[in-house]
């Protein structure tokens, strides 16, 4: 098994040519930091919007896409499962706007790798999340029944124990609901396929430029660089985890966790078996959740959100390359598919993950209004960031429009507390959490100390789960 930091995807992707790193002085109407799907979708509708306008983006990684935006499951979804718990934060018409935008996002994503060849694997499939286990019976409810009261019951439909059956047979799925409007991508010919069209559209990217400090002023933004500087009216920071950092400007509202993947070898026979070859990707209901999907070479990719917490966002190697989390994945594949006993496990790989106490993406304000800062998809990004980096290329050119004007848009969320108080909570939680679940899985009452610790968010006005 390859155990690395970059994982299946990026090496399936294949090279590219490294851009230059950032050297002297460049001015710009735009500055990006930050070169995953966020940054790199801000800068490609700027240019959109505005083509005259000069876009300058600033990566630290050698290539665009080499963060968690190339490694994670590449699940393609709206925010329909999530729509209670938006209704109950911003209303009923705010929640349905955010949820259309997440959803025409996906078919955007479609459309741009129709339109400019971008072979991405693009595939429209269903997301289902099931149930294996009783005391996550009916997790989707709230979701339901919000579709439905507010007209859009099409947008998640609910599944029987047979029809969950039908899409995969597992002996651990109970029943489930579907959102059908959704797809899978391979995650990494997603963002160099994006790359490659900002260079194309005269986005000027530098790569290998971490920046070490980024000013808002007055009159605009600046970003150094060991090896230079960039200056613009306005800016968009896209760093994801690192807004958490101990000088970051997300650092009091966002919980740095880390989530795994491990891959097999391909198994057609095995898909063809358990009648796995919609195509569907697929959650349980856990709040430390499992999340799986198949390859168009007929492997499995099989990811838990079930890593451990970072303390200051500070990662140090464990957020990407953990052995026991990979061997924990790998026994609860075995649980979920039997049949994939004895059949290889190629890749493991993993990556941060920018969680927001709300459990949404959201987009906040700098003081001076001349930079805008992203973060908190919780490990939802792929579909989700193209609707707010669309959202921040309008605000980045000044814009009042119908994308800024979404309530994702400076939405209050709960603070975190302060280091170390965050990280020993977080941990003591996540623990927790993990006991609770684990023995819910077994069939056994979780004990009272592990349910008392694991709810403590939810009486904070944090969102774990959907």
């Amino acid at each position: 098994m390859q155990h690395d930091r970059l994982g299946y995807w990026i090496e399936e992707a294949g090279a590219a040519e490294p851009g230059p790193p950032l050297g002297g002085r460049v001015e710009a109407d735009v500055l990006v930091v930050g070169g995953g799907y966020t940054g790199m979708w801000s800068a490609w509708y700027a240019k959109r919007l505005q083509p005259d306008a000069r876009v300058v983006l600033l990566e630290s990684e050698p290539l665009c896409g080499h963060g968690p935006s190339g490694r994670n499951g590449g699940f393609c979804n709206a925010m329909w499962f999530s729509l209670a718990s938006m209704r109950e934060r911003w209303g009923d018409q705010a929640a349905l706007e955010v949820a259309a935008a997440a959803e025409q996002a996906v078919a955007r994503i479609g459309a741009f790798c129709e339109e400019h060849g971008v072979d991405a694997w693009f595939r429209p499939a269903g997301y289902v999340q099931v149930s294996t286990a009783p005391a996550h019976d009916g997790a989707w409810e709230r979701a339901l029944a919000a579709c439905r009261e507010l007209g859009v019951p099409e947008m998640l439909q609910p599944l029987s124990a047979a029809e969950v059956q039908e899409r995969c047979n597992s002996a651990a799925f109970r029943a489930g609901a579907v959102s059908p409007t959704s797809a899978t991508v391979q995650p990494a010919r997603l963002a160099l396929g994006l790359r490659a069209q900002l260079l194309a559209a005269g986005v000027e990217v530098f790569e290998s430029s971490p920046v070490h400090s980024f000013r808002e002023g007055a009159d605009g933004v600046e970003a150094q660089t060991a090896g230079g500087s960039a200056r613009a009216a306005r800016g968009v920071l896209a760093i994801g985890s690192a807004a958490k950092s101990r000088r970051g400007p997300l650092r009091g509202r966002l919980t740095v966790a880390s989530s795994h993947i491990v891959l097999t070898e391909p198994v057609p026979d095995v898909l063809e078996q358990i009648g796995w070859t919609g195509g569907d990707c697929i959650t349980d209901s856990r709040s430390l959740l499992h999340y799986f999907r198949t390859t168009r070479d007929g492997r499995v990719a099989f990811g838990w959100g079930g890593g451990r917490i970072a303390a200051g966002a500070r990662t140090r190697g464990r957020a990407e390359v953990d052995a026991d989390v990979i061997a924990a994945a790998t026994e609860h594949l075995y649980d979920y598919f039997p049949a994939l006993r004895g059949r290889r496990i190629t890749h493991a790989w993993g990556g941060p993950i920018d969680a927001s106490p709300t459990h949404l993406p959201a987009i906040h304000t700098l003081p001076r209004r001349r930079a805008w800062v992203a973060a908190g998809y919780t490990g939802n990004g792929v579909g989700p960031s193209n609707m707010v980096g669309r959202t921040l290329a309008s605000l980045a050119l000044g814009r009042d429009d119908d994308r800024t004007r979404l309530a994702i848009v400076d939405a209050k969320t709960p603070r975190v507390p302060p280091e170390p108080f965050h990280w020993l909570g977080g941990e003591s939680i996540r623990l927790a959490i993990e006991k609770k679940e684990e023995a819910e899985m077994a069939g056994r009452q979780p004990g009272r100390v592990a349910s008392a610790v694991a709810r403590v968010p939810e009486l904070l006005g944090f969102h774990i789960g959907r």
